[in-house]
């Protein structure tokens, strides 16, 4: 099945109540979507404040509400929760759609700085998608902070790096595309199939070290060559 998405005049699942989860919606909103937000319970506090504050566009649920009112669906769960979300979700309501994974396998147990919780020969999006093997999900957005993720322009004119990877070739171009025609990244950098997840994945921990020196989550990576 193939699904094309544009920027605008979609319907659109957003899994998660979040920071990121409230960022990419508003911003899909803006790009003249309309957004069900998903959580574990209906009637969530933090997403009903974020509908009131984006409009008619906006609407909420639960996690399994989005995910069949999307023909797109962002992951935007912690990494902790996320197959828990998913399994809620439903692989039903997930089938052939694709699933953008935004999530990171960090493990707070001991504290900061955080490790991976998935061995180094695994990723949190490997196994997403072996647990939805008729859902197409791309990896991306997860290397810097949300607000980056909508607006790369505020970083050096948006001369910077976003990362995609996947299985399907379609759903790739399809998120490729809706990164760069909606949320203006100029540089879009195909990581392979979706065993690239290891590596975008594994980066955050250099990220949140990063982070930690800069005093800032305001910046990005750009390979240079």
């Amino acid at each position: 099945m193939s699904v094309q998405v544009g920027t605008a005049g979609r319907k659109i699942g957003v899994l998660g109540t979040g920071a990121v989860g409230q960022t990419i919606g508003r911003k899909l909103i803006q790009l003249g979507n309309q957004i069900c937000m998903g959580s574990r319970q209906a009637n969530n506090e933090k997403a009903i404040a974020w509908q009131a504050t984006v409009g008619p566009a906006a609407s909420v649920g639960t996690f399994a509400d989005a995910a069949a009112f999307g023909d797109l669906v962002f992951n935007c769960t912690s990494g902790s929760g996320t197959m828990a979300a998913l399994g809620a979700a439903g692989a039903d309501n997930l089938r052939d759609k694709i699933l953008v994974d935004l999530s990171n396998p960090l493990d707070f147990t001991h504290g900061m700085p955080p490790a991976l919780f998935t061995p180094h020969h695994d990723s949190l999006a490997e196994q997403i998608q072996r647990s939805l093997p008729n859902t197409r999900v791309i990896k991306t957005l997860n290397t810097m902070n949300c607000t980056v993720m909508v607006d790369p322009g505020r970083l050096e004119g948006g001369e910077h790096d976003v990362f995609v990877c996947g299985n399907d070739v379609a759903a790739k171009t399809t998120v490729t595309n809706l990164l760069r025609d909606g949320f203006g990244w100029k540089r879009v950098v195909d990581f392979g199939d979706i065993t690239g997840a290891r590596a975008v994945e594994a980066y955050v921990l250099f990220w949140v070290r990063a982070w930690s020196a800069l005093g800032t989550a305001e910046f990005n990576l750009r390979l240079i060559r």
